[in-house]
């Protein structure tokens, strides 16, 4: 494919020159030498109050080089490609002292590595843009009587190479826009954001949604502790999931004794409704891609179907520690390129419909998933932005109240799921009706 003419994807070709070389350096000293060569561009901009605090822009590069001697991994990462001659000695001296494992080697060359999944040649890094996205959401918050505290818009374009000694060559492009803004009504907060590899965020509607919950949350009343139904926001389903849920699907966990669901292969894990899909296709995904953070093709995973779990997800290091076979769910940790287990993008599939027509607390955030107990799944979070409705119809919202319960329970009989979804990190979710919830009125 031949270069575009971008000053972006100039300073890339420069930056890509040294592949070649590194890999005879790393064949020449090690059984195996892979190289993961990331660059990007991105401007952003911080929203405080009515005025733009800050606005970067910045050219981001990171070269990671792993090595594979006598079954001893070793990796190192720079933030400048040049001096790549380094970067691949402290990997030599990483396998050095690293403790041998099973190892059956890196991916070969393979057909699926063309095209660009999750790329939008519109979603360009340029301040103007962003500049809109800003007052796109200030114009959305001035429909209800809110101040703004802060908020935040990004637009960024990465380009990333994965290449081995095997002869792979793996090359992808990705775009990411993201904003949030969050107002106040008194002492009555609102936080919104979206994020999408496309430029088809509308910064009005997420303005207007951050707005319209600090206002409507202004007058807030307690509520009775008791048991009530609950319809869970995609944000608060996902800090929940993502505490507890997703991190026991990991083939690591699963092997190191901190996976709830690792005796429970074949059996039902939550309710026969559900089931969970990480569809590295999904036309939303932030992670989508042809081929995971290793190199091998990527395909879609079920994980749990209609609620029986039918496997775990690995990489090649944990597959081949334990003599299982990789599903593709290697991924890089940020811009440094460490590999670890992961998901492309987790959709939770089930009965589709509205929700939300008969009484029921409808909490659109949690404050505190991080504290979940992620072996036992047990939680307890404040609820923010939560409201009591009466046959559909919101009543009054509720001042302070928590949640507590177990995740995993949680998941095992509930009333439906909406049609509507959102993008929350590495998931595309719904919101979830859920029967008979601990609510603790504060």
């Amino acid at each position: 494919m031949a270069p575009p003419t971008s000053s972006f994807v100039a300073r890339w070709w420069v930056a890509v020159d040294p592949i070649e070389e590194i890999l005879e350096a790393g064949k020449r000293r090690a059984d195996e030498a892979e190289v993961w060569l990331a660059t990007g561009s991105s401007v952003a901009a911080m929203l405080r109050k009515r005025k733009i605090s800050s606005a970067t822009g910045s050219d981001h590069q990171t070269l990671s080089i792993r090595v594979i001697k006598g079954g001893r991994i070793g990796v190192s990462s720079t933030d400048d490609p040049s001096s790549w001659e380094e970067c691949l000695g402290a990997a030599l001296r990483s396998a050095a002292l690293a403790a041998p494992q099973e190892w059956e080697g890196l991916p070969a060359s393979s057909e699926k590595t063309d095209g660009f999944v999750n790329f939008d040649e519109s979603a360009v890094p340029d301040p103007e843009q962003v500049r809109d996205l800003v007052s796109g959401m200030e114009e959305g918050a001035d429909r209800h009587p809110v101040e703004i505290i802060s908020g935040n818009a990004q637009i960024s374009q990465y380009r990333v190479v994965l290449a081995n000694t095997h002869g792979l060559y793996c090359e992808d492009r990705e775009s990411m826009v993201s904003m949030g803004l969050e107002t106040i009504r008194d002492q009555s907060t609102g936080y919104e954001y979206e994020a999408s590899w496309k430029m088809d965020i509308d910064p009005v509607s997420v303005g207007e949604r951050a707005a319209f919950l600090a206002a409507t949350s202004h007058g807030g009343k307690d509520i009775p502790t008791g048991t009530y139904d609950v319809v869970l926001s995609p944000d608060a389903l996902g800090q929940l999931m993502g505490a507890t849920f997703l991190p026991a699907l990991s083939g690591r966990n699963v092997h190191a004794g901190r996976s709830r669901l690792a005796p429970l292969l074949g059996q039902e894990v939550c309710d026969p409704a559900l089931s969970l899909i990480d569809d590295p296709m999904h036309p939303r995904g932030l992670g989508s891609c042809l081929w995971d953070g290793e190199g091998t093709p990527t395909g879609v995973l079920t994980l749990v179907e209609r609620g029986v779990l039918r496997c775990f997800a690995y990489d090649l290091k944990t597959a081949y520690q334990f003599g299982k076979e990789t599903t593709g769910n290697a991924v890089r940790s940020g811009m440094g390129g460490g590999v670890t287990i992961g998901f492309h993008c987790m959709t939770l599939d089930g009965p589709r419909g509205e929700i939300g027509g008969e009484d029921a607390l409808w909490v659109h955030d949690v404050i505190g998933a991080h504290t979940a107990n992620p072996l036992t799944g047990d939680f307890s979070v404040e609820l923010a932005n939560a409201y009591l409705c009466r046959g559909g119809n919101p009543e009054y919202p509720v001042r302070k109240a928590m949640l507590s319960g177990n995740v995993f329970d949680m998941l095992r009989d509930i009333r439906g799921l909406s049609r509507e979804e959102k993008v929350v990190g590495c998931c595309v979710l719904p919101s979830i009706r859920l029967k008979n919830q601990k609510i603790i009125g504060i």
